[in-house]
C-alpha cells in the first residue's frame, strides 16, 4: 500500500502573535506551536509518523504565510526515501508567503537509500515585501553503516517561479558525476541555503549577504568544497559538497545564524528539536 499524504500550513497574524492553523490528509502532522523567540515568530516541527517513503509515496506540503506573520518549520529527522522496485517516490513542499511575511523552511537531511527512485521538490513564491531562508540538504547512502548509494536516482527540484530555477537528477550508475572532479568528486551530501526576497535586493543587502556567508565559510573545514553567490538580483546562495551530513548541516545553521542577524536583526536560536 503507498501513501498520498497532504498537509495545508498557514500562519496568520493575530494581534501580536504568529498563529499557525493546518489541515492534514494522511500521515502528517504538526506539532505544538512554540514560540521560544516571543509572539511574533511560530516555530512548528512537522512530523511523518511512517519515518520514510517507498515507491509509489507522495507527500504534499503547501504553506502559505499571511502579511506580517513569520513562521519557522523544521523536522525531528531525516525524510528518508528507501529502496523502490519501480515507481518513484515524491516529496513536494510549496510555499507562499505574501508581502510582509517571512518563512523559514528548515527540514533535516533527504536521506536516499542505496536502489531509491525519489524526487525532492521546493518551490518559494514570495510576493514583494516578502522573504524566505530555506535550506535543501541531500545524503546519498549511508556511508557510517558502510551502505553506500550503490544503485538508484534521486531529482532535486528548487524554484523560485520566474525567478530561479535548479533541477537535476543523480544517477548512482553515473560514476563521472559521482565521483569525478567537476561533479561531485566523491562527496556524498550536497546541501544549500539561500535568501530569497519577493523583489530585488539592494546592493547594500545583497552584498552584506554575500560577506556574511563568506565569512561564515572561511572559518568552515569546508571551506575547499562550499561558495557564496548571488544568481538573481532575489536571491543569495551557499552551495556545499561533504563526506558525510553533519560537517555540512553545521556550516548551514551558521550561515542561516548570520543571515538572521545581518539582514533581519534577530538572534540565531535554534529551533529545540536539533539539540536531541
Amino acid at each position: 500500500m503507498t501513501w498520498h499524504a497532504r498537509l495545508q500550513l498557514d500562519y496568520r497574524r493575530e494581534g501580536p502573535r504568529t498563529v499557525a492553523r493546518f489541515h492534514h490528509d494522511g500521515p502528517l502532522r504538526i506539532l505544538q506551536s512554540l514560540y521560544p523567540e516571543g509572539d511574533g515568530i511560530c516555530h512548528n516541527v512537522l512530523v511523518h509518523p511512517p519515518g520514510g517513503l517507498v515507491g509509489g509515496d507522495t507527500l504534499d506540503i503547501a504553506t502559505t504565510v499571511a502579511a506580517g506573520a513569520h513562521g519557522l518549520v523544521t523536522t525531528p529527522g531525516a525524510t528518508r526515501f528507501y529502496r523502490s522496485t519501480g515507481a518513484p517516490a515524491l516529496q513536494r513542499a510549496d510555499a507562499v508567503v505574501e508581502a510582509g511575511g517571512r518563512l523559514e523552511w528548515l527540514p533535516l537531511e533527504a536521506l536516499c537509500y542505496s536502489a531509491c527512485q525519489a524526487e525532492n521538490r521546493l518551490t518559494l513564491a514570495p510576493a514583494p515585501g516578502a522573504e524566505c531562508i530555506a535550506w535543501d540538504v541531500t545524503a546519498l547512502g549511508l556511508p557510517h553503516s558502510g551502505q553506500p548509494f550503490a544503485a538508484g536516482r534521486f531529482t532535486q527540484h528548487i524554484e523560485v517561479p520566474g525567478v530561479w530555477l535548479e533541477r537535476g537528477t543523480i544517477d548512482a550508475a553515473d560514476t563521472l558525476l559521482m565521483n569525478g572532479r567537476l561533479g561531485l568528486a566523491g562527496h556524498r551530501c550536497m546541501a544549500s541555503v539561500f535568501f530569497v526576497a519577493g523583489e530585488p535586493l539592494s546592493r547594500e543587502r545583497r552584498e552584506t549577504a554575500l560577506d556574511a556567508a563568506r565569512a561564515a565559510i572561511d572559518a568552515h573545514a569546508l571551506r575547499p568544497t562550499a561558495g557564496a553567490t548571488s544568481p538573481h538580483p532575489q536571491v543569495v546562495a551557499v552551495r556545499v559538497l561533504a563526506p558525510v551530513v553533519e560537517p555540512a548541516m553545521e556550516l548551514l545553521r551558521q550561515v542561516w545564524g548570520t543571515w538572521r542577524q545581518h539582514l533581519w536583526g534577530l538572534a540565531p536560536r535554534q529551533p529545540r528539536i536539533w539539540a536531541m
